[in-house]
Order: structure tokens, then C-alpha cells, then sequence
């Protein structure tokens, strides 16, 4: 597989991510979509490594050391910076029962909408990098 193949790659998981995401936020499963939101960030942040170093992206989830091995954190605003962090817990807290209620409490409907339009533009800037 070429690199320019592996960064389609995980261009097209982090589409049908972010289409998950959005089906399940509008059917009101909102912890499931944040999930999602976070999985369309992780692999775009993957394809954006993979396109600029040319290797394997790091096997690790954590979006915010994913978006500094990449130099993205730094020219990230503080706006995104904040998201990132924010979004970061819905990866694995949300799979365990003491903090998936805890999350699942926090994300109302408003919030996950929020979580949504944020991750589709955080998609659309790390894609107009690669």
C-alpha cells in the first residue's frame, strides 16, 4: 500500500466516522455519537501523520498527543485546543460504566449537536492541511 493510499485510508474511516456520528446524534444517542466524534477526529489526525511523515500513525487514541506528534496542536486556536480536550474523555471513560453515566449525563442534546458542527470543522481544517 502506497502512503498516499494509507492517508485515504483513514480519510474515508474518519468519513464514515463522522456520518455515524451524526446519524446517531440526530437519533438522540448522543454518548454513541460522541464516541464517534471522537473516532472521525483520531483518524483524520492519523491520515495527517501518515501523509506528513510518511509512517505509521501512532497506535494510541489520545487526541491531544496525536495533535501534537503531528504539530497541529501548536498552530491549533485555543478554541480548537479546548475541543480537543473536551472531546478527548469520549473515547474510553465512555466505555466504562462508572464514567459512561457520568459522560452520558453531561452530553445533552445541545452539547452533542455543539460536539458535531465542531468535529465536521476540525475534519474540514485538518483535510484543507493534507
Amino acid at each position: 500500500m502506497t502512503n498516499e493510499e494509507k492517508v485515504q485510508y483513514w480519510i474515508d474511516l474518519s468519513n464514515r466516522d463522522i456520518n455515524t456520528a451524526e446519524y446517531l446524534i440526530i437519533g438522540g444517542h448522543n454518548l454513541h455519537g460522541g464516541y464517534f466524534c471522537h473516532q472521525a477526529v483520531e483518524k483524520v489526525l492519523k491520515a495527517y501523520f501518515a501523509k506528513t511523515t510518511e509512517e505509521t500513525p501512532p497506535f494510541i487514541h489520545n487526541l491531544k498527543t496525536l495533535a501534537v506528534k503531528t504539530g497541529l496542536f501548536d498552530v491549533m486556536t485555543n478554541e480548537q485546543k479546548d475541543f480537543v480536550r473536551e472531546l478527548n474523555p469520549l473515547n474510553i471513560e465512555a466505555r466504562y460504566p462508572e464514567y459512561k453515566n457520568k459522560i452520558a449525563e453531561t452530553l445533552t442534546d445541545e452539547i452533542a449537536k455543539t460536539f458535531l458542527t465542531q468535529t465536521k470543522e476540525m475534519i474540514r481544517w485538518i483535510k484543507e492541511k493534507i
